[in-house]
């Protein structure tokens, strides 16, 4: 009986075990590409992830979609200066949305990375 309480508890422990490294995501961050301006904002990805918009201080509501080309880089070009701090959306891949207030800050450059807090 010792033996199959012993091994009923370390099929327990491994699940458990499982169980918690399968549910840990990677954290979303957001890199400005190099070729973003006061006019275009270049977002890169470090994971696949869809539908995102973005929504500058002053905008009443989230842009459209922004493209996405190539693959985890999306753009979002603009006759007016793009102001910060910028909030940011995306669709998750386990479904639903996720909204990252002032992710962006206002003085953001090309090359820096910010880290969203978000685990995909």
């Amino acid at each position: 009986m010792a033996s199959s309480s012993s091994s009923f508890l370390l099929v327990a422990v491994a699940l458990a075990a499982l169980f918690a490294v399968g549910s840990c995501g990677t954290e979303l961050t957001l890199t400005i590409g190099k070729d973003s301006s006061s006019t275009k904002l270049s977002l890169i990805t470090n994971i696949a992830i869809s539908e995102v918009s973005v929504k500058p201080k002053g905008a009443t509501d989230f842009s459209d979609d922004l493209k996405e080309s190539p693959a985890n880089t999306f753009t979002l070009d603009s006759k007016e200066p793009i102001k910060g701090p910028i909030s940011f959306r995306f669709a998750a891949k386990a479904g639903g949305y996720r909204v990252v207030d002032d992710v962006i800050p206002a003085n953001f450059k090309a090359g820096a990375v910010y880290k969203t807090g978000e685990q995909v």
